[in-house]
């Protein structure tokens, strides 16, 4: 499978189109058909895109995203809607959306949408990314391997590597490395970042890992 797609539209034709379609390139598909039922889904299940119509029962497009952004879930999501409205747009990328696609719509242009953002987001989508000398990481599982067998990682290092790979080239700052390593009970600590980072730098190279003086730190790919 290439990614896990939650696809939230509770027109049954229209989701039972756009899922099969999707699953024939390859992709799992979690359907839900109003925003309570995705917002289940969301939190059992491993989701790596969010496709999401606004007009659905129970809690809107809008109001699922919003929940989501406001409990620090990040997984991309792409708004699809017949609304028209420029106020609409604006509105649904001011919460936190990645894309918007307009219905009617080809299903080959949202594939292409789907596959560029997974690309900026994940980098060149694997479940698996290679990092040279037998080493694998795998994004969805937070494991690395080298040559089949698992290396041992404290659970706040393989976090960091995954936001590492996620966000090539990008500029990560203390306050979003804190966010995503540690829990909203716990208290971040700068001096166990630093040893993350240094672990992190024997995998992905000293050199790729930049320190920004007092901002965050950036994970140079090629």
């Amino acid at each position: 499978m290439k990614a896990s797609i939650l696809l939230l539209e509770d027109d049954q034709q229209l989701s039972d189109t756009v899922k099969q379609f999707l699953q024939y390139q390859g992709y799992e598909v979690l359907c839900a058909y109003d925003g309570l039922q995705a917002q289940d889904l969301v939190y059992e299940k491993q989701i790596d895109l969010m496709l999401l119509d606004i007009k659905v029962p129970h809690q809107d497009g809008f109001e699922f995203l919003q929940t989501l952004r406001n409990d620090n879930v990040q997984t991309p999501a792409i708004f699809i809607t017949s609304l028209n409205a420029v106020e609409d747009v604006t509105r649904g990328f001011d919460i936190g959306c990645d894309d918007y696609i307009r219905k009617p719509f080809a299903l080959k242009e949202l594939q292409s949408r789907m596959e560029a953002l997974l690309k900026r987001r994940y980098g060149t989508y694997e479940e698996k990314i290679d990092l040279g000398e037998g080493l694998l990481f795998d994004i969805q599982e937070n494991l690395l391997t080298q040559d089949n067998q698992r290396v041992p990682l404290k659970t706040k290092e393989a976090k960091l590597l995954s936001l590492f790979l996620e966000y090539p080239n990008e500029l990560l700052t203390y306050d979003k490395i804190f966010e995503h390593l540690w829990e909203y009970d716990e208290e971040p600590s700068a001096g166990s970042l630093r040893s993350y980072v240094k672990t992190a730098r024997t995998f992905l190279g000293k050199d790729n890992i930049e320190t920004i003086k007092n901002v965050g730190y950036r994970f140079v790919k090629e």
